[in-house]
């Protein structure tokens, strides 16, 4: 799914507000047919149009899209404007989108763009351990190995966290820095 949104950017044209709405609409409409050429994007396609009071406009809109995407070699089906004032469309997918074939996800966020704070990794630490702990009986020890950061937050605001389990566990966890390691990323190594 590709969702593609229209707005004026702030600019307010010498005409009436209706007018520029349109005129942005319009130039948008072609665009964003272009943009959908060039980067080969296909699927289901949301276009949130800025929301035009009048009927012509809406189809002067939506006529002037078509035809921008009747240049198009692939097959497009577009709706008229839903209840929403959004342009349901589809595009057959002919090969990798642009963003496919250049880019790849993140190693860090594994292309999610955002991270766990070094908070709710230690916690996540907290309950690994004791799974394992409940798990492994015979362990003699357990040792974290973590990001900078994360170790940071237990030897400061954590240290009663893991002092407390490490007591209910019966069992002692150390700690040690791994600086190639990212800020969610740990081990949890039975000794």
């Amino acid at each position: 799914l590709t969702t593609v949104d229209v707005n004026t950017g702030g600019f307010v044209g010498a005409r009436s507000f209706d007018d520029t709405i349109f005129k942005t609409n319009l130039e948008a409409a072609g665009a964003i047919a272009r943009q959908l050429r060039l980067r080969n994007l296909g699927g289901i396609i949301i276009v949130d149009f800025i929301d035009m009071t009048r009927e012509d406009h809406q189809a002067a809109v939506l006529a002037e899209f078509r035809k921008q995407l009747a240049r198009d070699r692939t097959r497009t089906t577009v709706s008229g404007f839903t209840q929403l004032g959004l342009v349901e469309m589809t595009r057959k997918r002919t090969r990798e989108s642009l963003a496919h074939l250049l880019c790849e996800p993140c190693p860090t966020c594994e292309g999610r763009g955002q991270v766990k704070t070094a908070r709710s990794v230690c916690y996540d630490i907290l309950r690994e351990v004791l799974r394992e702990a409940r798990q492994f009986d015979e362990t003699r020890e357990f040792r974290i190995l973590a990001s900078q950061t994360v170790i940071d937050l237990f030897l400061e605001e954590e240290s009663q966290a893991l002092a407390m389990l490490s007591d209910f566990i019966g069992k002692p966890v150390s700690m040690q820095v791994e600086s190639l390691y990212h800020q969610e990323q740990y081990d949890i190594v039975l000794m």
